[in-house]
């Protein structure tokens, strides 16, 4: 009998036919395994919570947070009564819903009073979408005659920082979560994305944590998988949006995973696999629609293909930033202080690129931060050192990922000569020394065309 950890989004737990589906899905499968459920909140929940929470802080508009409460309970209510056939199930789940609603309305309405919304304050209220999903979907089991408990992340002993908003696990929670959870009893539900800190503050992981959490818990109960259902039959080629070719990949090793949820890839979280890297156990991304097919199973080793190329991706929501200045050649530290700097004013780098002539040093970094990070290095730098700061706002990053890169020649050679017949300027290039990936960057009018062109000369769909 395998051990398996699932976790299912936002889509897959949309309404209450689809947390019945969830059910039955769980159903077929705890026939012969051990299972531990981990939930998202109901689709697009999270994001009205917090929507609501800042018109709360400032507009202080009581009557408003008491409509979108009103709404709230509404969707829940329908989503228990179209998934829990028992009336005596269905209203324990409505009273544990109810409390928490009255809970979370309470915060609202302090947050209406204050006229201020702390990220502590998100933290709390943002948890509320899966507080709410975990029990009507632990109901619905218990409705399908599997034993089944919810939990919050916190109460199966995942604890974290105190970075509200993107809190990192601490590493007690290892040895934390078996204690809570095993032996297992039933199917428990445990609430993705949330835990808490020392302190006992809830905490959430980031968006995307619910991967996390899920993984978390895979590798501290040493399960022999973890599986995340989505709405896509797994890692993809390349985006089926900009490709309809694109293929689903059968096998892909963790590193190139990584290397692909990093630059664009929306299926996986880029921090979501690395519990599950530390005990070495498969992830296996399935789809919710079609339970049957194997979706895409994440391992240790390399897999490398004859093509060498596994995917193509896109990540459009970036900006490029450059330094330069004669001033910049045979100082030593300038790339020190220009990182560190960054780094303090909260900055991502998601590429890096410097000239040889040490004149020079080009940044990706994420969209909306071009002007902090301006203003973080003309604090660091004099004018005879970094003479010039520009950014340019209207760039994508596109990467080509696989393992069989590695000691491959010619592949730049095949990306850049694609790229020159499609008549697509590369304004900047960046290749890690594992050469499992090469990345650069493109115009935003020009990235799709690019990762077409790019998915065609690899023969990633079967179109060579």
């Amino acid at each position: 009998m395998a051990r398996l950890v699932m976790k299912f989004g936002g889509v897959s737990v949309a309404d209450g036919n689809r947390l019945r589906h969830v059910g039955d899905l769980v159903g077929h499968f705890s026939r012969d395994n051990e299972i531990v459920l981990v939930t998202s909140a109901l689709q697009g929940v999270t994001d009205e919570l917090l929507a609501c929470a800042r018109r709360a802080a400032s507009e202080g508009d009581v009557s408003d947070v008491m409509d979108f409460m009103e709404r709230l309970t509404e969707r829940h209510d329908q989503a228990i009564a179209d998934a829990i056939q028992d009336p005596k199930i269905a209203k324990e789940v409505q009273d544990v819903v109810s409390e928490k609603l009255s809970l979370l309305e309470k915060a609202y309405i302090g947050i209406c009073y204050l006229g201020e919304l702390t990220q502590r304050s998100l933290d709390y209220i943002s948890s509320y979408g899966e507080q709410l999903a975990a029990p009507i979907l632990s109901g619905v089991l218990r409705d399908m005659g599997i034993p089944s408990q919810h939990y919050t992340g916190s109460e199966v002993g995942i604890i974290t920082d105190s970075n509200y908003g993107d809190a990192r696990p601490l590493e007690k929670t290892y040895s934390l979560i078996p204690q809570k959870l095993l032996p297992l009893r039933g199917v428990p539900v445990v609430t993705g994305f949330i835990a808490q800190d020392e302190k006992g503050t809830i905490t959430t992981l980031g968006r995307g944590g619910s991967d996390l959490s899920a993984s978390l818990i895979g590798a501290a109960i040493n399960a022999d998988e973890i599986w995340f259902w989505k709405e896509t039959s797994g890692i993809m080629t390349t985006d089926p949006k900009i490709v309809p070719e694109a293929k689903t990949i059968p096998i892909i090793s963790y590193r190139e995973a990584m290397e692909l949820s990093y630059f664009g890839a929306k299926v996986l979280h880029p921090r979501a696999i690395e519990p599950a890297i530390r005990k070495g156990i498969p992830v296996r991304v399935k789809c919710t629609f079609d339970p049957e097919d194997p979706g895409t199973q994440v391992v240790r080793d390399d897999i490398p293909k004859e093509d060498v190329i596994k995917a193509v991706t896109l990540h459009n929501n970036v900006e490029l930033l450059n330094i330069s200045g004669a001033g910049m050649i045979g100082t030593l530290g300038v790339a020190a202080r220009a990182f560190t700097a960054l780094a303090k004013a909260g900055i991502n780098i998601v590429m890096i690129s410097q000239g040889s002539s040490e004149a020079n040093i080009s940044m990706v970094i994420e969209e909306g931060q071009a002007d902090r990070a301006d203003e973080a290095l003309r604090s660091e730098f004099p004018r005879d050192v970094v003479k010039e700061i520009s950014h340019d706002h209207d760039i994508c990053a596109v990467a080509v990922t696989g393992s069989g890169m590695a000691g491959t020649p010619g592949v730049a050679a095949r990306v850049f000569k694609a790229m020159g017949q499609a008549r697509i300027n590369v304004v900047m290039i960046s290749q890690a020394s594992g050469q499992h990936n090469i990345s650069f960057v493109v115009s935003s009018a020009d990235g799709q065309r690019a990762v077409r062109e790019l998915h065609r000369e690899f023969g990633l769909g079967g179109e060579a």
